[in-house]
């Protein structure tokens, strides 16, 4: 099952450094992603939004590999800011260094609701134990000091 972090950046000129860092750990290049708004939007018709067809893309990407609604959009706020994101998908001994790697370097916690529960098929949920004090809530595993947020799709 892939594991993914994101850490947003309030400061977008580190990072290329947190991306260097994160590939000595052993990441291909292409499972280590960077995002920031675009300076500017093109438009490409009478009825273009780019800059809302941007940001819906964002948190339905965002969604699906498990953010809740508010959590996506607090990123998309921080990208509104000036802000840049960095996600890095892979084992889980990666997603939890890079993560690391991401706190120390300054990543932003982002407060998120807990959200509805993705709407698995049935036939899981029925062979599926329930978890008590579980740290995984709705395809999120909650880390309430860190900046960076795990998601598990």
């Amino acid at each position: 099952m892939p594991k993914t972090v994101v850490g947003l950046f309030e400061n977008p000129g580190c990072v290329d450094e947190v991306v260097r860092d994160i590939e000595a750990l052993g990441f291909p290049r292409n499972e280590v992603r960077t995002l920031e708004e675009p300076k500017a939007f093109d438009v490409t018709g009478v009825m273009s939004f780019p800059r809302l067809d941007f940001e819906v893309d964002l948190i339905r990407s965002l969604e699906r590999i498990g953010a809740s609604k508010a959590g996506a959009q607090a990123y998309r706020e921080g990208l509104r800011r000036g802000g840049a994101l960095v996600l890095a998908t892979g084992s889980d001994e990666k997603v939890t260094a890079a993560a690391d790697l991401m706190n120390r370097n300054g990543a932003v916690k982002i407060e998120q609701d807990s959200g509805p529960e993705p709407q698995l098929p049935h036939s899981f949920r029925a062979n599926m134990t329930p978890m008590r004090d579980s740290p995984i809530v709705a395809g999120r595993i909650q880390q309430p000091s860190d900046g960076a947020c795990f998601f598990v799709w």
